[in-house]
């Protein structure tokens, strides 16, 4: 009896692991579309009004901006009915101590904190044309519980297959790389809301408003991302070629993050010198999850190799 419910029907696995990787990939659809909200400058197309959208459950006649947020709303709201159903399966597929069924659980649990930060910016005006040191400070917070939410949602799929070993000790080394990844993600985000409030003309005109005494502070804090995400860079490619060298079997994921690295520093230079258009953005945003994903799968396949 305990046999048969420590381990799960090998269907039951199969179809939870596919739903659990096709919620994480809804949810970096969301996120994906959040950064178009705050890059178009629709973050205030429902007006201060949540989580009804300018007073209305249904906008009627609404405008391209209250059509951009609204579906981003819509997008919301399937992705928390997807992350419930997931953990209300995982707590029909797997025992208590299983590392999917408490993954599953965290998914659950920074959801729900991230749509109480969306409901923030909307609430404290945190959108549109505000500059102010409280959005950078909240943009900072809200990405950080994204980026929280995609590494649980990756680990609940990762950890529900059936060929998932068991933890060991985590590589430090390995491990150092998550820290450094979402210091630079923030970074980043500070970066694209600069360029977003703050748009040069050209780049010799970018580096005048960077370097400038009277700079705001997020064109100044904009000069730090390129610096952090190239010393980032070489530090995750050099962990990976130090993985890869490992006895264990573990080129693949190693593999997939020297790969995403270097992608990912050439979108950031095409960003750079393109001047940030959306598009670029998006591309460059989804790319930095990848990367995080990648990282997060690293540090967690090293760690069940040493066991």
């Amino acid at each position: 009896m305990s046999a048969a419910v420590a381990s799960p029907p090998r269907s039951g696995t199969r179809n939870f692991t596919r739903y659990a990787w096709g919620v994480l990939g809804w949810n970096l659809a969301v996120v994906l579309w959040g950064a178009y909200v705050r890059a178009s400058g629709s973050g205030a197309g429902c007006g201060n009004h949540w989580p009804l959208c300018n007073g209305e459950v249904v906008p009627h006649a609404p405008q391209v901006q209250t059509l951009i947020e609204f579906t981003h709303r819509g997008m919301s709201g399937i992705a928390f009915v997807a992350v419930a159903a997931l953990l209300v399966w995982s707590m029909r597929v797997f025992p208590g101590p299983h590392r999917a069924r408490k993954m599953a659980l965290a998914s659950f649990v920074f959801l729900i904190v991230e749509a109480l930060l969306g409901a923030g910016l909307v609430l404290f005006d945190y959108v549109g044309a505000n500059s102010s040191v409280g959005r950078a400070l909240y943009l900072s917070l809200h990405l950080a519980n994204t980026l929280l939410l995609v590494a649980a949602l990756s680990l609940a799929a990762w950890f529900s297959r059936e060929d998932a070993p068991a933890p060991g000790r985590f590589s430090r080394l390995v491990a150092a790389t998550l820290p450094v990844a979402l210091l630079i993600a923030i970074s980043g985000g500070i970066a694209a809301l600069g360029d977003t409030l703050f748009p040069a003309t050209s780049l010799a005109e970018g580096f005048r408003q960077d370097l400038s005494a009277t700079a705001h502070f997020l064109l100044r804090l904009r000069v730090f991302h390129p610096v952090l995400a190239i010393a980032g860079g070489v530090f995750f490619g050099s962990v990976a070629v130090w993985v890869m060298r490992r006895p264990h079997n573990l080129q693949g994921i190693a593999l997939a993050v020297l790969i995403l690295t270097v992608a990912q520093l050439g979108a950031g230079a095409i960003n750079l010198v393109l001047l940030a258009p959306v598009w670029m953005q998006i591309l460059h945003l989804l790319m930095a999850d990848l990367v995080w994903i990648s990282l997060v799968l690293m540090t967690v396949e090293t760690a069940e190799s040493s066991r």
